[in-house]
């Protein structure tokens, strides 16, 4: 079958679009792409547009004329009449000439001689066409419904075909055509960064694999049962850069203005890239309504149940003294490490997991090292005595807010609002129990679930596959290999970083396409002799990059430390001004310098990069209370947060290390003194 879009015929498409449709989709998937008309724009138009491999095209417009209105209007031509009846085919002829006029009007002329339009009459005979024809407006082909026979249907359209289309028109037909693909420049980070007053940034389009993401399952219709049961299921993996944040909010978009009263929402896991998807979500809705876009936890905060108490969470730094407390108690004579203990109860409280037995029979595969029993025991031992420490406190960790939300809706103390579509983006840091609750509230049996995933920067939250999450996702899966944000030289960086630290690693990660990626400027380290050095070797490669009229809101500063973050914001406020620098979690993005540590990261993208405290990751690595396989565990985890960090950058990326550097950086960048 032909690839076309959307991948199912929209639920208002006409009885005669939705046959042509059909026509249209049974062509040879090896020579043709289609496309049908949205129409979002509310103005006249072609229903489809057809193109085979060799830039031969047509466009089609599908008219609703039945053999009454030819009646009339043969009745209107025998006995004028002040009320004449709307001649056929006028309609439609006016439809494609506007059609050309909105692609160019330098163009339009030409566009017909390149791309033939026919005016498609399901309802009608060639015979009854005839009685009307010399009345038709010149420059179309008119079919009758004899046309439409399955057998003669591309040989017919074969003989319409144009002349090959250049691809200059190409562009400009999907502009034209399918507005929905079309990208702001701002929404780039592959935009130039050097002061130049020349115009340089035009409109950019979605590639042919972005767009088919973008409208598949598109019927949101009540009667659309979906072949998955419980509800649709679609997942994208990609690449960094290749557009999965992107499609997320398009997809938002586009499905409300489809569908402005089905509900929509939009979930992620830090509050940096929500704040990130709501600004392009706002550019791209000119109307101001905003589809529901939260963090799942602040989801999970918005909807707890009112009369049941809400405890903030302990600080991520109290939780690691409290939990160093715990192990050194209960496990300092055994080969547990705090951080594994500090691991382990982040994976039993991430599943529905609840008791000790069922702690002892959980599967653990993916866990990277094994658990006899009786250290199971003592672990458990050790996760009650670390709840019984929050308990007088009345705090809870990050983790237990989804458990408790999950025994409110099983008790039925809740019941939480369910939405026609749900859309998940970085998805693979989403918990199971998250998608436990998720899949509560997306409407059953005909309500749309979209999750967009990288494998590469963590599959899943601590070692969890999709079928474990109970999603199953085999022949629901998209893959985007082609990154937009980055260099090949950043890329190429990133991606020896990753097969170096993990050559034997064995995941279903998306490797990379690297063809016609733009060049740009080879990585850079700067090596340093102290965590002060750092912040003030930063501060001073800001100040150049400011010199070199660089704007400040095309600098990220990613620090692997929340104390580091700390530093360099304090700083940067005092050289360059308290409003010069910011927290995305706090602020959304403007004309500052945005600061943030690596695990709140994922999902923001700038032109520029600076990482810093990577020493850290090294040196946590180093520790000798860690066995092997915890050891492989934290490399693991590292190296993902570098990947995720190192292709953050659209242009340039600066790396600073504190201390003797790794043999890979010596090797794999532009290293440069202090």
């Amino acid at each position: 079958m032909a690839q076309i879009l959307p991948d199912a015929p929209l639920a208002t498409s006409s009885p005669g679009v939705g046959k042509v449709y059909r026509l249209l989709k049974h062509l040879p998937d090896t020579a043709y792409a289609v496309w049908q008309r949205l129409g979002l724009q509310n103005d006249p138009g072609p229903d489809f547009w057809v193109l085979r491999e060799d830039r031969r095209g047509v466009l089609f417009k599908v008219s609703t004329a039945t053999p009454a209105d030819v009646r009339d209007m043969v009745q209107a031509s025998l006995f004028p009449s002040d009320q004449s009846a709307a001649p056929v085919g006028v309609a439609e002829h006016q439809a494609l000439r506007q059609f050309a006029l909105s692609v160019s009007t330098v163009q339009a002329l030409a566009l017909f001689r390149h791309l033939p339009a026919i005016v498609v009459f399901p309802n009608l005979s060639t015979r009854e066409l005839d009685t009307v024809r010399t009345a038709l407006p010149p420059g179309m082909t008119w079919w009758g419904k004899e046309r439409l026979a399955a057998e003669l249907f591309e040989s017919a359209l074969a003989e319409c075909l144009g002349t090959p289309l250049p691809a200059e028109m190409i562009t400009a037909l999907r502009r034209a055509f399918t507005p929905e693909v079309i990208i702001p420049p701002s929404f780039t980070v592959r935009k130039p960064i050097e002061r130049n007053t020349a115009p340089q940034l035009t409109e950019y389009l979605l590639d042919y694999l972005q767009e088919r993401v973008l409208k598949s399952d598109l019927d949101l219709s009540d009667e659309a049962q979906t072949a998955a049961g419980e509800f649709g299921l679609r997942l994208v993996n990609g690449v960094a850069g290749s557009g999965k944040s992107l499609i997320v909010v398009y997809r938002a978009h586009l499905l409300h203005r489809l569908y402005p009263d089905k509900s929509i929402l939009v979930l992620t896991h830090n509050r940096p890239l929500i704040r990130d998807l709501e600004a392009r979500y706002q550019l791209l809705n000119s109307n101001g309504h905003q589809v529901e876009m939260r963090t799942f936890l602040a989801w999970c905060r918005h909807h707890w149940p009112r009369g049941e108490a809400w405890h903030d969470p302990i600080g991520l730094s109290r939780r690691e003294r409290l939990i160093e407390q715990v192990w050194y108690t209960s496990l300092a004579d055994t080969a547990i490490s705090a951080h594994l203990l500090q691991d382990e109860i982040d994976w039993f409280k991430d599943r529905l997991l609840f008791t000790r037995e069922e702690y002892l029979n959980a599967d653990r595969t993916g866990r990277g090292f094994a658990l006899n029993e009786a250290l199971r025991h003592r672990i458990f031992d050790a996760l009650e005595a670390y709840q019984r420490e929050l308990e007088p406190r009345q705090q809870v960790d990050w983790s237990d807010i989804p458990r408790r939300l999950w025994h409110f809706i099983h008790e039925g103390r809740l019941s939480p609002p369910v939405y026609d579509v749900v859309l998940v983006d970085e998805a693979q840091f989403f918990a199971p129990i998250w998608f436990e609750i998720i899949k509560r509230i997306v409407k059953p049996g005909v309500g749309h679930l979209f999750l967009a995933a990288d494998p590469t920067q963590g599959f899943l939250k601590r070692g969890q596959s999709w079928r474990a999450s109970g999603l199953e996702v085999r022949g629901r899966t998209h893959k985007l290999e082609k990154s937009y944000r980055t260099t090949r030289e950043i890329l190429n960086f990133a991606t020896l970083l990753y097969r170096t630290r993990l050559p034997e690693y064995d995941e279903d990660i998306v490797a990379p396409d690297l063809l016609d990626m733009p060049k740009g400027a080879t990585p850079v380290i700067i090596p340093l002799t102290s965590e002060q050095d750092e912040v003030t070797r930063v501060v001073n490669e800001v100040r150049e990059l400011f010199k070199a009229g660089i704007r400040p809101g095309d600098i990220l500063i990613i620090h692997a430390e929340w104390q580091g973050v700390d530093r360099l914001l304090a700083r940067l406020r005092h050289e360059l001004g308290p409003r010069a620098a910011a927290d995305p979690k706090e602020t959304r993005q403007g004309n500052h310098i945005r600061v943030c540590t690596l695990n709140a990261a994922t999902g923001l993208e700038s032109p520029i990069v600076l990482l810093c405290g990577v020493q850290g990751l090294y040196e946590q690595e180093q520790s000798i209370r860690l066995s092997d396989d915890e050891r492989a565990e934290l490399i693991r985890d590292n190296t993902r947060k570098l990947y995720m960090a190192i292709t953050r950058a659209g242009r340039r990326l600066v790396l600073t290390y504190v201390g003797e550097l790794p043999a890979f950086f010596q090797g794999a960048a532009q290293v440069i003194s202090a």
